[in-house]
């Protein structure tokens, strides 16, 4: 039989240890932090041959998931619901999930971070933060330039006096929807410089220009050889990027320009003594312009109005050798709902035309009321 005094003071005992190590581990347990974004539309086409087209659409959901896992280290994971391309559902699938690595700021005011996973390209999330994403995407990643995340490495250097950072990145080059096809590799970087950051200049003191690169290289459609083939092709195609934009960013206007170039190898002939291949270097362009203003608040900055302004023009040239270029214009009335920014409503008007005769693109012109809510 157990000592009565024995288990009384096993009994005191563990009504000490026992709640305070269920507290050290509750204090020990890691924060999450979760966000998201939301939006949709409901779309009305009145272009020839769609017209009275019309449907709801959930575009998107994005869930951000952020946690600590150690010192300095983080890790972040994004869900992208998106609709599937023959409309058949919504596919889940992850934009972002990686693991970070933060080097705070020494005494002269530098610091830095290093990715590993699947994360951000090097310009469309800098794109986005001054171009609201849930009106479209950017105009880079719009017209297929390349994608807004894919998988590898990354590292940036952040300037003293929130002068500008430095962003570097390595992946895979196709993206983060599709998986790694071949041996070659996406070299990126991208320079952001805000000189007036650390002073007062109203607008002006978001002011930015940011030149980027992305380097890339994609596999010939005769890696593998063949019958008949005069032999497998190793040599890969040229998938070159560059582009600089300027533009500020304060909350009552937003102003910006984009121009960018791209260079793809395209490959013609059956790689056959009696056609044999040849690679052409094609050179497109884009440029593009866009505002977002708040004309009250910028004429008052006092004023609650919940009304802005957007307007936005890119015009494309697949290839620069020809005359043919494509345009896009978009123009919104957006609200505040219920005096947030965090619910917004929009009425836009969007066409994109293709010069006739052979144009490059379909001719699309719709109306449409544009929902968002983040959280």
């Amino acid at each position: 039989m157990f000592n009565t005094s024995i288990m009384r003071r096993l009994a005191v005992l563990a009504g000490i240890v026992l709640p305070a190590t269920l507290s050290a581990q509750a204090a020990a347990a890691p924060k999450l932090d979760v966000s998201g974004l939301i939006f949709g539309a409901f779309s009305y086409r009145t272009n020839a041959g769609a017209q009275n087209t019309n449907k709801f659409d959930l575009e998107r959901v994005y869930l951000n998931f952020r946690t600590p896992v150690a010192d300095r280290l983080s890790i972040r994971v994004t869900t992208d619901i998106a609709p599937q391309a023959a409309g058949t559902g919504y596919t889940l699938r992850a934009k972002y999930a990686f693991l970070q690595y933060d080097r705070p700021a020494n005494a002269a005011g530098w610091s830095s971070l290093v990715r590993a996973g699947a994360l951000q390209t090097v310009t469309i999330e800098h794109h986005e933060s001054f171009w609201p994403r849930w009106m479209g995407t950017s105009t880079t990643e719009r017209f297929g330039y390349f994608s807004s995340a894919d998988v590898g490495v990354a590292a940036q250097l952040n300037f003293p006096d929130k002068k500008g950072e430095l962003y570097t990145v390595i992946t895979n080059g196709n993206g983060y929807a599709n998986p790694e096809s071949d041996r070659f590799k996406s070299y990126a970087a991208r320079l952001t410089l805000t000189p007036l950051a650390a002073g007062k200049h109203g607008v002006w003191t978001t002011f930015t220009v940011s030149p980027w690169f992305d380097l890339n290289t994609s596999a010939s459609k005769f890696v593998a050889g063949g019958t008949g083939q005069l032999g497998a092709v190793g040599e890969g195609l040229t998938k070159n990027r560059y582009g600089v934009w300027v533009g500020i960013k304060d909350p009552r206007l937003v102003l910006a320009a984009n121009v960018s170039q791209r260079i793809d190898g395209v490959e013609s002939g059956l790689n056959t003594a009696a056609a044999p291949r040849s690679v052409t270097d094609v050179t497109g362009r884009l440029v593009s312009f866009l505002t977002v203003i708040r004309p009250f608040q910028l004429a008052d900055a006092k004023s609650k109005s919940p009304l802005s302004l957007m307007a936005r023009y890119d015009a494309v040239k697949p290839n620069t050798a020809l005359s043919q270029s494509n345009h896009l214009f978009e123009g919104s009335v957006i609200l505040d709902v219920a005096g947030s920014k965090r619910a917004q409503v929009a009425l836009d008007f969007q066409e994109t035309l293709g010069d006739v005769p052979a144009a490059t693109i379909a001719p699309d012109k719709r109306l449409q009321v544009r929902l968002t809510t983040s959280f």
